[in-house]
């Protein structure tokens, strides 16, 4: 009998605690969630009798080991800072490993470890990155296999509030970890324009509204994220001229946050002396301006309101804001917006260029279109690998048809899918 170990079970976790948990109770296999939180666990769980929680302190050598020697395979919805504790005991004890989170440098250096003990560990199997690769590496694939040459490529990914649910000024609202909003860009920025390297420092982000249209939504704006440059002979396209890899807001969320980065108020390591918000805050007055004001004004920032008792640094105190007054209220939908623009020649030398987009609405506050499209692609990729339908072995993202052929055609199955128009 096969046995899937979960651990996690926060915002991203609840559509694929669900997914399994179907699954699971289909085929008479069991399921695992594992979580500090137990009650949290708990409530994300149904009555089936294949599946449970177990409460555990994945720090705890004792208790992860004698989770995961018992598993078929492991998925990591952790913080990423702990996905290196699983993947060691993974090894350990000689099971498959699936992530959402970016592939780091500690878990590479298990590469050889990995490949040894005859494992997949299979990372960046989420939405971004995840779905992103997989979508994007089917184009390109598609592209040269006929024989054509790609010479530029962007890719944008956003969670936002939908439309439907769409009423603050930032228009956002919360619907994964809150902390990765605040830090969100902090590293800055490198990618490739018109055959030119680009690096934007964090705080040039946000400085400008780069504008992008996809069909039947309002005017959306993007930001560059993180290192594209790295991701180019990943997917094959050395020697392109332009290669961005993006996150996606509303214009106003653009305008809005540059002045909360410019005035320290993202800073993780600004230790917090004020009492209130607005004491707190005041850094950012000489940049309000008539087309921002709204919003800060709707973030509490010029409220005396009590800095939280558990806040140490600025990052702390905006998280709290953003938590509180960002909240996805029972009811409220988010949305998920991908796409993908390429030109490229064709096999007769002739330019052409094919758009791939992909909407996703949520549907209450719990089951979000970001826990969808970030839980999804590992609970299939899990069960693909238990069938045996993905045989392959070592470490890995999910670039490869092997990988993302099997996944993105179940996932389109679970309404995921993408609208692909040529040109």
């Amino acid at each position: 009998m096969q046995k899937i170990l979960l651990f996690g079970a926060g915002k991203s976790a609840t559509c694929l605690i669900q997914f399994l948990e179907a699954t699971v109770t289909s085929r008479e296999w069991q399921l695992v969630v594992a979580e500090s939180n137990l009650q949290l666990a708990n409530s994300k769980l149904g009555n089936s009798h294949c599946a449970k929680a177990v409460q555990v302190s994945v720090e705890d050598q004792q208790q992860r080991d004698d989770l995961i020697r018992e598993a078929s395979i492991v998925i990591s919805l952790l913080p990423p800072a702990l996905h290196f504790l699983v993947a060691a005991s993974c090894i350990q004890w000689k099971k498959h490993l699936l992530t959402a989170s970016y592939l780091d440098d500690k878990i590479k250096a298990l590469e050889p470890a990995i490949r040894d003990n005859g494992l997949l560990f299979l990372c960046e199997m989420g939405l971004d990155p995840g779905i992103d690769h997989m979508s994007a590496m089917q184009l390109i694939h598609g592209i040269q296999h006929t024989g054509g040459r790609i010479h530029y490529f962007r890719s944008h990914t956003g969670g936002l509030v939908s439309p439907v649910s769409d009423n603050n000024p930032w228009h956002y609202k919360i619907s994964w970890n809150p902390r990765n909003v605040v830090l969100a860009g902090a590293a800055g920025a490198k990618y490739l324009e018109n055959g030119q390297v680009v690096s934007r420092t964090y705080k040039e982000l946000f400085r400008q509204i780069n504008a992008v249209k996809v069909k039947e939504l309002a005017s959306l704006a993007w930001y560059p994220n993180r290192d594209s440059l790295s991701y180019i002979p990943v997917y094959g396209l050395e020697g392109i001229s332009t290669f961005i890899r993006t996150t996606l807001r509303y214009p106003d969320f653009i305008k809005a946050w540059d002045p909360v980065i410019q005035a320290g108020l993202t800073d993780d390591s600004n230790p917090i002396t004020q009492t209130t918000v607005a004491q707190w805050s005041a850094a950012i007055e000489p940049l309000i301006n008539e087309t921002n004001r709204p919003q800060l004004e709707y973030l509490g920032l010029f409220d005396n309101t009590p800095i939280p008792v558990s806040a140490r640094t600025s990052a702390d105190v905006l998280q709290y804001l953003l938590e509180t007054r960002l909240a996805m209220a029972p009811g409220d939908k988010d949305m998920i917006v991908m796409l993908h623009e390429l030109a490229y020649t064709d096999a007769e030398g002739r330019p052409a260029a094919t758009s791939s987009s992909l909407v996703v609405h949520g549907e209450d506050h719990l089951r979000t279109a970001m826990a969808k499209t970030v839980g999804l692609p590992l609970g299939i990729a899990a069960v693909l690998i238990l069938d045996g339908k993905i045989k392959l072995r070592g470490l890995h993202i999910p670039i490869l048809p092997e990988i993302y052929t099997p996944v993105m055609e179940d996932l389109a199955r679970q309404g995921i899918h993408f609208k692909d128009e040529h040109s």
